[in-house]
Formats: C-alpha cells, sequence, structure tokens
C-alpha cells in the first residue's frame, strides 16, 4: 500500500499544471498525454496464471491503475482490444476493436467494458497497430503512448515490428511499452522489436511493471550535458546542442548550452519515452549514439570537448592583392572538410591535429595542432604580381619550380586567349611555358622562368613566332 501511494503521489507531482514545459520555450500550456492500452484478448489468455486466469489478472490490474489515474489533469486514456469477437476456429485477423475511445476521466467507461470482454480468438497484433494509429485524436502537441499486453506472439502472418517502427517515424506514437504476461525468455526476444520490452513472468511482476511504465509515462526527465576539457574540468560551454531522436532521424530538441557561476549545466526537460542521439556541434562535431537516459531521474551526462582557437590572420598588405583568401580545415588524415573560412576569422576547434589548406596562388598547406585554451595563428607572405607584357594569343601553364629544379603546376592561361595577365603569387621561383594560337609546330614553345618577391611585380616578355 505505501508504495501504491507514493506511486500516486510521484504522478501527482508530475501532472500537476506547470510542470510542462514546451521545447526551447518559457511555461506554456502543458500538453496532453495519451495512453492507449492495446489488450490482448485471445484464447490464450484464458490459461490459468497462479490460481486465476491471464485474462483476470490483467483486466483486475488494469482496472485499478486506470482507476488511480482518473483525477489526474492532461491526461486522457483509451482501450483497444483485439481477439475478442471471433472464436479461434474463425481465423480471423481483423478482430480488433478500439472499445474506449480516449478522453479525460474516464476510468468508469473503461473499468465496465473490461468487465463484459471475454478472450475467444488469435493474435493479430500487426492489424491492431495499425488500426490504433487512428485511435488518437490529430493533435501535433500532443503526447501518444501506446501499452501492448500480450501473452502470445502474432499469429496473422504480420509483421508487427516493421509496422510499429513505421508508425513510431510517422510520429503516430511514441516508441511503445509491451509487456509480456506468463511468458518464456525466448518470447520477448520475438517482440522487443516493437519497443521497449517487459517480460511479466509471475503476477507479482507484471504488477510492478505496469506500475513502471506508467510512472515512466508521465514522470518528469531531466538531462544536463556536463561539457569538459581534455583533464575533466568543467570549463566548456555555449555550445548548440541537439538531441535527434533515433527511430525518425528527426531534431527533437535544439539548445545552446549553459554553465552557471558556480560551473554546473543546467537541466533539460525530456521526454524520455524517445531514443536520443546526441549531437554537440562543436568544430567538428561530437556524436553520441543512444543516450543512456532514464526515466523520472535528473541525469547528468559527460564529454570532453576540449577546444582552442584557429586564427586566420592576413599578412601586412594593404590593399591584398588576392582579395579574400579563403582556407580549409581538414583533420589530419581525414579528406572530409571540417570547416572552410575566409582569413581575418578565427574559429573554435576541438584540440587536435589539423591540416589547413590556403586558396592562395599556388595553394598551400599547413599542418597544425590545435591545444586545449590556446589560440593557434596561421599566415601566409604577401604575394607579388605577375605582369606580362606580350599580349598574344595562345596556350600556356605556370609552374612552380622547386630547390632541385622539379615543377609543380599551379595555372592555365585562358585556352586561346592573350598571354597578358596581372596575377597575384606567392613568393618564389616559376616558370612560364607558352605557344601562340598562330605557331605551326610545339618547337614554338616559349619557356621563360621568372622570381616573384612579396608586395614587387614581375615582368615576362614572351615572342610570338
Amino acid at each position: 500500500m505505501r508504495q501504491w501511494l507514493a506511486f500516486l503521489g510521484l504522478l501527482l507531482a508530475v501532472l500537476l499544471p506547470g510542470n510542462a514545459r514546451a521545447q526551447n520555450a518559457g511555461p506554456t500550456p502543458p500538453r496532453t498525454t495519451r495512453i492507449l492500452f492495446l489488450l490482448d484478448a485471445s484464447g490464450s489468455m484464458r490459461a490459468p496464471w497462479e490460481g486465476a486466469q491471464r485474462w483476470d489478472v490483467a483486466k483486475q490490474l488494469l482496472s485499478k491503475m486506470v482507476d488511480s489515474l482518473n483525477t489526474y489533469p492532461n491526461l486522457e486514456l483509451a482501450l483497444r482490444a483485439y481477439g475478442h469477437q471471433h472464436d479461434n476456429k474463425e481465423n480471423n485477423c481483423e478482430d480488433s476493436r478500439l472499445e474506449v475511445p480516449f478522453a479525460p476521466k474516464n476510468a468508469a467507461a473503461i473499468k465496465s467494458r473490461l468487465k463484459t470482454i471475454q478472450p475467444r480468438g488469435n493474435t493479430p497484433i500487426t492489424y491492431s497497430l495499425l488500426q490504433s494509429a487512428n485511435d488518437f485524436p490529430a493533435d501535433k502537441q500532443g503526447r501518444n503512448v501506446l501499452i501492448l499486453i500480450t501473452d502470445g506472439l502474432e499469429s496473422c502472418q504480420g509483421d508487427p515490428c516493421a509496422t510499429s517502427l513505421a508508425l513510431q517515424r510517422k510520429r503516430v506514437f511514441l516508441k511503445p511499452f509491451v509487456i509480456g504476461i506468463g511468458a518464456e525468455r525466448e518470447f520477448g526476444k520475438q517482440l522487443e522489436c516493437l519497443g521497449t520490452y517487459y517480460n511479466a513472468a509471475d503476477v507479482s511482476t507484471f504488477r510492478t511493471i505496469l506500475n513502471d511504465v506508467v510512472a515512466q509515462t508521465l514522470a518528469k526527465t531531466t538531462v544536463a550535458v556536463n561539457l569538459t576539457d581534455e583533464r575533466g574540468r568543467p570549463v566548456e560551454s555555449d555550445v548548440n546542442l541537439t538531441f535527434t531522436n533515433n527511430v525518425t532521424g528527426q531534431p527533437e530538441y535544439n539548445y545552446v548550452h549553459y554553465r552557471n557561476a558556480q560551473g554546473q549545466p543546467d537541466a533539460l526537460d525530456i521526454d524520455a519515452l524517445q531514443s536520443y542521439d546526441l549531437t554537440i556541434n562543436t568544430v567538428p562535431p561530437v556524436r553520441a549514439a543512444n543516450l543512456a537516459i532514464k526515466p523520472g531521474r535528473a541525469n547528468v551526462l559527460t564529454y570532453k570537448i576540449p577546444q582552442g582557437t584557429l586564427r586566420l590572420q592576413n599578412p601586412n598588405l594593404s590593399p591584398n592583392p588576392y582579395g579574400r583568401v579563403q582556407a580549409v580545415v581538414r583533420a589530419r588524415g581525414n579528406p572530409e572538410t571540417v570547416v572552410a573560412l575566409p582569413f581575418g576569422n578565427r574559429q573554435q576547434l576541438l584540440a587536435g591535429d589539423y591540416e589547413v589548406e590556403l586558396l592562395t596562388l599556388p595553394r598551400q598547406l599547413r599542418r597544425i595542432t590545435v591545444k586545449q585554451g590556446q589560440e593557434t595563428a596561421v599566415t601566409y607572405d604577401a604575394p607579388g604580381i605577375l605582369n606580362s607584357i606580350s599580349d598574344y594569343k595562345g596556350y600556356g601553364s605556370i609552374y612552380q619550380l622547386g630547390s632541385d629544379g622539379e615543377q609543380t603546376w599551379v595555372y592555365d592561361l585562358p585556352a586561346g586567349g592573350s598571354s597578358k595577365i596581372n596575377l597575384p603569387l606567392q613568393p618564389g621561383a616559376y616558370r612560364l611555358v607558352f605557344r601562340t594560337a598562330t605557331a605551326t609546330g610545339s618547337r614554338f614553345t616559349d619557356v621563360r622562368n621568372f622570381t616573384i618577391r612579396s608586395g614587387q611585380t614581375s615582368s615576362v616578355s614572351l615572342f610570338g613566332r
């Protein structure tokens, strides 16, 4: 009795007006929670269970449960049964009916209907799940919960697991609870794919599970995300957090992390009946799958996200012949781009090793290490200018020369266009290779070496043949 009173007290504290909060908002009208009890009334429910029929035990405990919930605000209940309208020999696979539709304070109607239902037929779980989609009212703000109580498996060759998943993805209901009564453990392996499965092997366990499932449905759950540096110190904050429903793939909550003056992260209200993946939107992002969130608890999740700062510093040259130079940042050894941004900016990055590609001409690659709480600066030499004073139409390319005389392609002149260019280049040794469009052979290719110095103009003259 004391446990039962404590359970009711928990629900009362949770369901009183003012406890609900909408995502990312201040106080709003509390959402309505709707619980659909999907009850097995097939012939197998007549089997004995600790001195009574399974049906009688389920009916008694369910009646007591709905009676205890009758006075709570923002809560509606409904009852659907299956396998009770046709005898087993008829093998009817559409034997499912909404016996009591959703309404507030309708415990009397549910208890009255339970007294008249008699278990008879087979087990059309898939069909009942599909029909339940129409039982919930159209309410985008409501919380739709389905509790399946069964002692048998699908008997109509349907696929209840695929159906349950499809309905969750359509947001018809949240991840269902499945209570297998009087069942062996192997039985549960075939039903756990529908949702959260509980094995009620005896009457006492069934009572406890039913209470626990309803408490999970209605209890307030919070999550505090603790972001630390590499030594576990709680210093990181002001980062966007995204909680994604890992069944639907849709973001459910977006928060910007906050830490108070005492270093404590704030607690976020969250619906514990969904399964979540978390993305901590650092650069690059940190991801955690299948968060271990316990319903009705103040959960604390801790992640290390040590960050430093990358500073992209322009050279001291005004105006810059390049205009605005971009940089592409990648984790060292990974070809995927982490972030691309122009010089003159700062960017927080997770501590680690990176490659920064500078989109100068020619491009440059810098290997850097970003450290917790430190700034790492990257810059480039002020460019010089290549000026070709000739004006021949033709074909050509510019190459950078290495210390051993090797050449690396840098730039193609416009095909068939003028050789007259004014091009900013990084300081160094280069080669221009050019053939006019009117030349009558490859031997008339003109090759000129030249040097570029910061802030200076280098002129190259070509000879047309």
